[in-house]
C-alpha cells in the first residue's frame, strides 16, 4: 500500500479461556511500504502497550506481529463503565478536551482516550479522578504505561522522550 494509505490491522487484544488470540482492529495510516512501517490512528481498547500516533513495523499482519519503532508521546486512557456510558462521556470527554486530550473510540460501556504524556500525569489523573467521582460503576487505566506482563510496573517510556 501507498504511504497515507488508511487501513485497519489486527493487533494482539488478548487470549480468551481455551488459550486463543483474541484480536483487536485498528486503524493505521501506511507511513513507508517499503519498511512496513504504520502509525496508530487512535489508541486501542484493548491492545496494551500502544496509543494513538505510536509507529510500528509490521512484521506479520497474518499474526499480528508487529515491533514498536516509535512512540508517540501519548497516553492512552481507557475507562469501563458497568452502566450507560454517554453521561460520563459528555462529562469527562470536555473535561479531557481542556486539557489537550482527545476521544478516540466510545463504546456503551467502554472510552478511550489519547493525551501526551507532557500535560502531566498529576494533572491528566486528578482531571480523571475528579471525573469519575459521581460516577462509582466506573473506572479508568491507561493502556501503555504498565508492563503489559503484570500490569503494574511502569515501564518508564516517557522518560527515553525526555532525554
Amino acid at each position: 500500500m501507498p504511504p497515507d494509505t488508511q487501513t485497519e490491522l489486527p493487533f494482539l487484544a488478548g487470549i480468551d479461556d481455551e488459550g486463543e488470540p483474541i484480536f483487536e482492529s485498528l486503524s493505521v495510516t501506511v507511513i513507508d511500504e517499503e519498511q512496513a512501517l504504520v502509525k496508530l490512528l487512535r489508541s486501542p481498547l484493548f491492545a496494551r502497550n500502544l496509543a494513538s500516533g505510536d509507529r510500528v513495523k509490521v512484521l506479520n499482519s497474518a499474526t499480528a506481529e508487529y515491533q514498536l519503532e516509535e512512540r508517540s508521546g501519548n497516553l492512552s486512557i481507557r475507562v469501563f463503565c458497568k452502566e450507560d456510558i454517554n453521561p460520563l462521556a459528555e462529562f469527562l470527554t470536555p473535561a479531557l478536551e481542556k486539557i489537550d486530550g482527545t476521544l478516540d473510540l466510545q463504546h456503551e460501556r467502554a472510552l478511550v482516550y489519547s493525551i501526551h504524556y507532557s500535560i502531566g500525569f498529576p494533572e491528566i489523573e486528578d482531571t480523571l479522578n475528579d471525573a469519575l467521582e459521581d460516577y462509582p460503576y466506573a473506572v479508568w487505566y491507561y493502556g501503555n504505561v504498565y508492563d503489559p506482563e503484570d500490569g503494574a510496573t511502569p515501564i518508564g517510556w516517557w522518560l527515553d522522550i525526555d532525554e
